[in-house]
């Protein structure tokens, strides 16, 4: 093994390992260094847990052939018979290293051990990755070398485990910040606060068709139902909405009750405005489907049909930071939002599910009917209004 190779590796990850930005290239280019110093290893894994709603954590596995699998594991993984019987439960239970020689008898009490052993592998090793917070991650190392690590790999692994245990933590955290985000805020606005777009006033013009709905009946379904049932039929409507609006390409800015903001951009040029105002239509009827087919059945609580309202628009819109004091919200405001909540309100009037004003239909014209002229409050002029031909009005409906 060559120490100086390897004082050069812990120096590189030390400096953050900036030659290459991808977190996955990084680790290709560490495993090979350590190969190239003398360690054969065959098989390498991060594990890393992180704060998503969905996921629990993220996975990198480097293999002798060069390839790196970026995977993650969903929130129940610690549930699964698969952990439960891994040598990493050991470490993240006890926050210890972890070694098995496969020739070990009791190596054999590990499924995934196995599988390495079919691989020819005959050591594996995992080590705790300790954040600043103390919670614990890991690296996991397998050798195919006769006799498994020697005690000088094995001592130049766990030098590593420092500045490897930084680097990690740094990009975790910029991925926590990122999913965070990206979850409370959506995508594009999340991208423009990590890019540093954080003082209040800091706002852009943006072109976008606009989308607004509701849910029909939602006071009354409030007054009936205990809130934490409401809780759940507000999330299992609002899963009907968000899969087809992000399917389509549009993002979700704000929840509001059981209000829906959302926007789908538009190029500064309006040269791809048809396209994105069809998307848009396409994720109404999507939704239109899937709200139609959804019930709602939990114990005692049963609720067969929703009904929901959308309105769709196009228009300026002001995107930015509006707040007081330290406490700013990401959103959009001007004019056209104001119309769209207007158009909305004006679709439960009418009893439809689907209605847009005509600057949208002039941009999507096909499948729409004229419903007339309408005042809309706080509007100098009245709104030519059209819905769906497809679509048979029902009673006007309260909100």
């Amino acid at each position: 093994m060559h120490s100086e190779q390897i004082r050069g590796i812990l120096d590189w990850l030390s400096d953050g390992a900036r030659s290459e930005p991808d977190p996955a290239m990084k680790m290709k280019l560490t495993c090979e260094q350590l190969v190239a110093a003398g360690i054969p290893l065959h098989r390498v894994g991060v594990f890393v847990e992180t704060l998503h709603p969905d996921i629990y954590g993220h996975r990198f596995i480097w293999r002798a052939d060069g390839e790196v699998e970026v995977g993650s594991t969903t929130q129940d993984v610690e549930m699964s018979e698969e952990y439960k019987r891994s040598p990493l439960k050991i470490l993240y239970d006890y926050g210890v290293e972890v070694r098995f020689r496969l020739d070990d008898p009791e190596s054999k009490n590990f499924p995934f051990l196995e599988d390495l052993r079919a691989e020819a592998v005959t050591d594996y090793t995992a080590l705790p990755l300790r954040f600043l917070d103390g919670t614990y991650h890991a690296a996991s190392f397998a050798t195919k070398q006769p006799g498994g690590f020697t005690d000088s790999q094995l001592s130049a692994l766990r030098a590593m485990m420092p500045p490897l245990s930084r680097l990690v933590e740094v990009i975790s955290l910029r991925d926590i910040a990122t999913n965070l985000l990206d979850t409370y805020v959506g995508n594009r606005a999340g991208a423009r606060i990590l890019a540093g777009q954080i003082r209040r006033g800091h706002a852009d013009h943006l072109r976008a068709a606009i989308w607004l709905s509701d849910l029909r009946g939602f006071s009354a379904l409030s007054d009936g139902l205990p809130p934490e049932i409401m809780v759940k039929v507000l999330n299992a409507y609002f899963d009907c909405q968000v899969a087809a609006i992000a399917g389509h390409g549009g993002e979700v800015l704000k929840f509001m009750g059981d209000g829906l903001l959302a926007v789908f951009p538009i190029a500064d040029d309006g040269s791809d405005a048809a396209e994105v105002c069809g998307r848009m239509l396409a994720a109404a009827n999507e939704c239109r489907a899937s709200i139609a087919d959804l019930n709602f059945v939990e114990g005692s609580h049963v609720i067969e049909s929703f009904r929901f309202g959308v309105a769709l628009h196009v228009g300026q819109v002001l995107y930015g930071n509006i707040g007081g004091g330290n406490r700013l919200d990401f959103t959009c405001i001007g004019p056209a939002v104001n119309l769209a909540a207007r158009l909305e309100r004006l679709a439960a009037r009418l009893g439809r599910t689907v209605v847009a004003s005509s600057d949208f239909v002039g941009l999507c014209s096909e499948g729409w009917s004229d419903l007339g002229e309408f005042p809309m409050a706080g509007f100098s002029h009245a709104e030519r209004v059209h819905g769906l031909t497809d679509e048979t009005p029902l009673a006007a409906e309260g909100l």
